[in-house]
């Protein structure tokens, strides 16, 4: 090591500014300019319908179950064709996820059979009190083209059968 090392490094390192200076910043102005996010990027949960309105979630618990933060709670009602909410034999009646507990792992999307429960792309979340951290159904559920296709729907007697997992075609990772 000799003595002109540290004034070597100290040039190099002021040639590493003075080479940052001249180059564009890359500051995006965020509430009006909104970065794109990866692909897989986990978000906020939405809760998935079929097409027809109804809504995909069976009330099974497989994502409370999954869930290793403990962060949701599912409460599953029973389907009637007067008020059917998913083609199934039951739905979620109540279903809230405490975001203040959630740690974004997917492991609820990974449980759930029928693909309902997906982490989506919104990265904006703030709560002011512990309470608007809690997502209750209504929040998470995503939202339908007309106002017929909403939940609950009253359907004619045996146009769903007492499955609870619906036949999927060409089930998507």
């Amino acid at each position: 090591m000799s003595v002109l090392d540290p004034v070597v490094e100290l040039v190099r390192g002021l040639g590493t500014t003075l080479k940052m200076m001249f180059e564009r910043p890359v500051t995006v102005q965020y509430p009006e300019e909104k970065r794109p996010v990866r692909p897989r990027f986990r978000g906020r949960h939405v809760l998935k319908r079929y097409d027809n309105g109804l809504e995909k979630c069976i009330g099974c618990s497989l994502c409370a179950a999954a869930c290793p933060a403990d962060a949701i709670f599912v409460e599953a009602g029973e389907n009637t064709d007067e008020r059917r909410f998913s083609p199934g034999e039951r739905y979620a009646s109540t279903y809230e996820i405490n975001m203040i507990r959630c740690i974004f792992c997917g492991y609820c999307e990974d449980a759930c059979p029928t693909e309902a429960i997906v982490l989506g792309d919104n990265y904006e979340l703030s709560f002011f009190d512990r309470r608007s951290a809690i997502y209750t159904k209504d929040m998470l559920l995503e939202s339908v083209a007309s106002e017929e296709m909403l939940t609950p729907q009253k359907t004619e007697p045996g146009k769903y059968n007492r499955q609870s997992v619906p036949l999927m075609k060409n089930p998507q990772d």
